[in-house]
């Protein structure tokens, strides 16, 4: 029988039927809210999917707010080739041998051999670093801060939708530094940056850590995660930035000359970010009814449903106020649709708006116009009141804004609910089942595999504290280790993971 995060991925593209409980079968409830909401199709090679409209309008909001972002901490956008030639590949040992399961190569092109294999890019450290070796000659060119937006390829053997595709979206931000310290202090400020925009945005609740050293991005000298818990207490890696260290500038021998006149390495980060985020915001926010969108990515963030009179004129007077609720919505910048398709109840498109995650729902009938309101149905909580049509944008917005904190903040409840402090095999191994294990840890590989073996819970990480904009790694705390006995400093994040 498959693993519950093997079943993942073998999706039906459209539902219209019942959706299964999420405390019944998870993994089908999760193939049934992307399909009911028009997500994603499969595409003709395993592992790789259509984005529909649906999915991608998500990315594109998700692209939108990062952009910002980045943009306000002086990033600029550039491209890189989808192919890199494998010899780039091959110049970081660690590198490849970390990326090597995963490579797509190209061996052929127009019909012939080609002198040396293209790597189809599964993250572009390589060409990028071949590159800085021209752009980068003085401290006068430093730093270098770029991101770029694009597909990279790596050959997922258990593909899943959203989690793990052999083909998928993101963006990877590369910068080169003049000085080790700049680019540890540049690392942690993107991750803080990251960390804000889960929570803002998407209300994702992450903790934010530093990755154990088997647990590095190859290449790196230091990883930094943000590690969300799912509703079936799972983590999900939703982000990620790499103190590269000198690494990538040692391999491709780019150097700068410094105010003294001498030569100096230079240092690098890598970060990235990617439509695994969309997976996410389906496992933490969804309910047995369906997808549940925050706001800020929401396809749909209001549908009205107007609700036909018994004559001509009462439903004549209903089609006008949604025309002109509809018009001040709109022109206010809320993303509405008015769902008046004919032969179809009312009940059966708030049916079809409730699957696809519109966080609100206004319902317009002859009674609601001759009292001059819509009723509100939010999506979160699915509480039903009369707002006035006078001040009907200002009181959707209000709603839409009060949807957003609350998903925030159930995601934050359900995680610290299901942390649990523990320091002994049993405490961990119970633990791991229903969320995050935090516990004492020696730090020694073999008992992270072993705790892994046994219990199937990973290390996660070494969790950070928030302090304004920035991180503070938690207090040490001397005792045994959690999992071996042996003696430990830290505590570190336990849990299984996606």
């Amino acid at each position: 029988m498959l693993d519950q995060t093997e079943q993942i991925g073998q999706e039906r593209t459209t539902n219209d039927g019942p959706i299964v409980p999420r405390a019944t079968d998870f993994a089908q409830w999760y193939q049934d809210i992307i399909a009911a909401a028009e997500l994603v199709d499969q595409a003709p090679v395993r592992g790789c999917y259509i984005l529909r409209p649906n999915g991608y309008f998500i990315w594109e909001s998700i692209q939108r707010d990062l952009d910002a972002r980045f943009k306000r901490h002086g990033v600029q956008n550039a491209y890189f080739p989808l192919l890199i030639p494998m010899s780039f590949i091959m110049k970081e040992a660690e590198h490849v041998e970390g990326f090597a399961p995963e490579l797509a190569v190209v061996t052929h092109g127009g019909g012939e051999a080609l002198e040396e294999p293209l790597v189809v890019r599964p993250t572009s450290e390589t060409v990028i670093w071949s590159t800085f070796r021209k752009w980068i000659r003085s401290h006068r060119d430093l730093p270098l801060l770029l991101n770029q937006w694009c597909n990279v390829m790596r050959w997922e053997k258990r593909p899943r939708a959203f989690l793990r595709t052999a083909e998928f979206l993101w963006q990877e931000g590369h910068t080169a530094h003049a000085t080790a310290e700049e680019a540890r202090r540049y690392t942690l400020e993107n991750h803080v940056i990251y960390y804000d925009f889960l929570e803002e945005c998407l209300g994702l609740g992450p903790v934010a850590g530093e990755k154990p050293p088997h647990e590095r991005f190859p290449g790196a000298v230091a990883t930094f995660t943000l590690e969300p818990m799912m509703q079936d207490g799972r983590a999900l890696q939703t982000g990620t930035s790499h103190d590269l260290g000198d690494t990538f500038a040692r391999a491709f021998d780019v150097s700068y000359q410094g105010e003294d006149g001498q030569s100096h390495p230079v240092y690098a980060t890598s970060w990235g970010m990617s439509t695994r985020t969309i997976g996410g915001v389906l496992m933490v926010h969804g309910d047995d009814r369906g997808a549940v969108f925050p706001p800020a990515v929401a396809p749909v963030q209001v549908a009205i449903v107007p609700v036909p009179g018994r004559d001509d004129v009462s439903t004549r007077a209903v089609e006008a106020a949604v025309s002109d609720l509809r018009r001040d919505l709109s022109g206010a910048g809320i993303r509405v649709t008015v769902d008046d398709r004919p032969g179809l109840r009312p009940g059966a498109k708030y049916f079809h708006w409730e699957r696809r995650g519109a966080p609100l729902r206004l319902e317009v009938g002859p009674r609601d116009v001759a009292a001059g309101q819509a009723m509100a149905a939010r999506r979160d909580t699915g509480e039903k009141a009369p707002i006035p049509m006078s001040g009907a944008v200002a009181a959707v917005q209000a709603l839409l804004d009060a949807v957003q904190l609350n998903l925030r903040a159930r995601a934050h409840q359900m995680r610290e609910a299901r942390t649990f402090t523990v320091d002994d095999r049993a405490g961990i191994t119970e633990s791991v089942l229903k969320g995050y294990a935090f516990t004492r840890w020696c730090e020694d590989r073999e008992c992270a595999a072993d705790m892994q073996a046994q219990s199937r819970g990973t290390i996660r990480c070494f969790p950070f504290e928030k302090h304004g904009d920035e991180f503070r790694p938690i207090p040490e705390d001397h005792g045994p280790c959690g999992w071996c006995g042996n003696p430990a400093t830290r505590r570190v994040l336990v849990g299984r993971s996606y």
